[in-house]
């Protein structure tokens, strides 16, 4: 992987962000710095440095000849990456921050929502890092950078995230946060380096709840909101087939257990203050079994490229629920 700490506007970025954190009274259009920011960063880390070390040679018969990444297509790709990352930057700003950005803070909010946002920032880490790294698989790439830029794509794109909310009245930066978003990443390169394969796979799944009628602020006033906000209707699961550990076993390959966890009754952030407003918040675990669709054999490509995609969704299938109000059985459980 190519280096970047000789690249260019290396020095820039260091400066930048020392000023920041030492004074913490950063004031510019936020969202619009942030944004120039991480394309900069993502350009010194993906396909104009990629050039020097990704030649590969191949052996055929008698004859050797290279094979050089596909450069075109690593430029359409990062730009496709860039304005995708910009519309959901954008998305967030409206949807999210309400207030007008201030000075920057930090907050530890590591006791909140019963750690289930922070699941989220592990989850969504882990499926930038995974897509990203099938994405540049396809460019010809080595499949050391594959990795690499994958891992570090879940983190990048997250951080400006993090600053923003650094910046906002109604966070803080969040260390939390970014350790979940390291993990998530590392969840996905640590299961290459020990299996040369994705074993244990994160999903997700969610069902709209009652709970977001009480505090639509806080919890959502759209659809879109409630699924984003909502985390009493979230759930979040690690999914493995036996098969992946027993290769001998005749456990089908593609038939998951998967292990849950949500919580119910957080009308805030806070457990007492939900206490306060008349409610017990609770966690909850879950035993079900899971489907991984890119174990199913097909012929076609677009159902492969399909099957992909939708695994980082867990299916609705029967469930053990086990909270502290007992054990419940759900016939069909999202």
């Amino acid at each position: 992987m190519a280096d970047i700490s000789n690249a260019p506007f290396g020095n820039e970025f260091k400066a930048l962000f020392e000023y920041i954190f030492r004074k913490l009274r950063f004031r510019v259009k936020v969202f619009k710095n942030l944004s120039v920011s991480c394309l900069l960063i993502c350009i010194h880390i993906t396909p104009a440095s990629a050039q020097t070390d990704t030649t590969q040679v191949v052996a055929l018969a008698d004859t050797t000849h290279e094979v050089r990444p596909n450069y075109k297509m690593l430029r359409g790709i990062f730009a496709a990456q860039s304005a995708l990352y910009l519309g959901t930057m954008y998305g967030l700003s409206k949807s999210w921050y309400k207030n007008r950005l201030t000075n920057f803070s930090f907050k530890d909010d590591t006791h909140e929502w019963l750690q289930m946002d922070k699941m989220g920032h592990v989850y969504t880490s882990y499926q930038i890092a995974r897509h990203t790294a099938a994405i540049y698989k396809k460019t010809g790439i080595s499949k050391r950078q594959m990795l690499v830029y994958g891992a570090i794509s879940g983190i990048i794109f997250q951080t400006p995230i993090e600053i923003l909310d650094g910046f906002s009245p109604d966070y803080g930066f969040s260390t939390g946060d970014m350790v979940a978003n390291i993990t998530g990443s590392v969840i996905f390169l640590g299961q290459i380096a020990l299996w040369d394969e994705v074993r244990i796979q994160p999903k997700f799944s969610f069902h709209y709840t009652s709970l977001s009628k009480v505090r639509p602020e806080l919890l959502g006033n759209t659809k879109y909101e409630r699924w984003l906000k909502d985390y009493n209707g979230q759930t979040y699961w690690f999914s493995a087939s036996p098969r992946s550990f027993f290769r001998n076993g005749n456990w089908p390959a593609w038939l998951c257990f998967s292990v849950g966890y949500g919580i119910q009754d957080m009308v805030s952030a806070e457990t007492e203050k939900s206490i306060e407003l008349g409610y017990r918040p609770y966690r909850q675990y879950y035993l079900s079994l899971d489907i991984d669709l890119t174990k199913i054999k097909t012929r076609s490509k677009f159902v492969r490229t399909l099957g992909f995609v939708a695994n980082s969704i867990k299916i609705p299938a029967p469930a053990l629920q086990i909270s502290r109000k007992g054990v419940d059985f759900k016939p069909f459980y999202f």
